[in-house]
């Protein structure tokens, strides 16, 4: 089941998110955020994007969420995306069953551009691997941009990529992008 987060859900978001922190490159995050930076992110994104979970009998499996791209008016219609899975339910299709759901809300909303921010690893280790660039680009994602070491973690260097996927017709005039639930 999927469905829209809720303050509740922060406890358990938090857990999954805190693997990642501490065992990946993932996150170029160093430190686990607290519970109330942590919910103050959630409350920030969900006024106008939406932020996802899914469920297996009633246990939240992972999360995704939308947020703005850049933060200036001219991006509007385009959004980056973050998915984050607990890292004992990989290859079950949550993943791809998020982020249909949430491709699909944000074209309701106008959005047009999606865009992902990847840890890239030079050469495969214990904390970072390709699989995220690998499932972006399953689903139809294009790498569109490469920086390299920029991100500096576990001693190692890491590159990032932005990977792209357009979702609507650009249009001479463009509608405003509504709010997520069309608020």
């Amino acid at each position: 089941m999927i469905r829209d987060a809720t303050i509740k859900d922060v406890p358990r978001l938090l857990e999954i998110y805190s693997y990642y922190v501490t065992d990946t490159a993932i996150t170029f995050e160093y430190e686990i955020p607290s519970p109330a930076e942590f919910e103050r992110r959630m409350k920030e994104i969900t006024t106008r994007y939406p932020y996802l979970v899914i469920e297996e009998e009633g246990k939240i499996m992972g999360y995704a969420y939308a947020r703005p791209f850049v933060g200036r008016k001219a991006y509007d219609w385009s959004c980056e995306l973050t998915i984050y899975l607990d890292y004992q339910a990989k290859k079950r299709g949550y993943g791809r069953k998020l982020y249909e759901r949430l491709e699909l809300e944000l074209k309701n909303m106008g959005i047009l551009n999606l865009y992902s921010c990847i840890g890239y690893p030079q050469v495969e280790d214990e904390y970072l691997d390709n699989n995220s660039v690998n499932f972006h680009e399953h689903l139809g994602f294009k790498i569109v941009g490469t920086f390299y070491k920029c991100g500096y973690k576990f001693g190692r260097w890491y590159h990032m990529v932005w990977m792209e996927k357009l979702i609507g017709e650009h249009k001479e005039r463009q509608e405003d992008i509504k709010n997520y639930k069309g608020e």
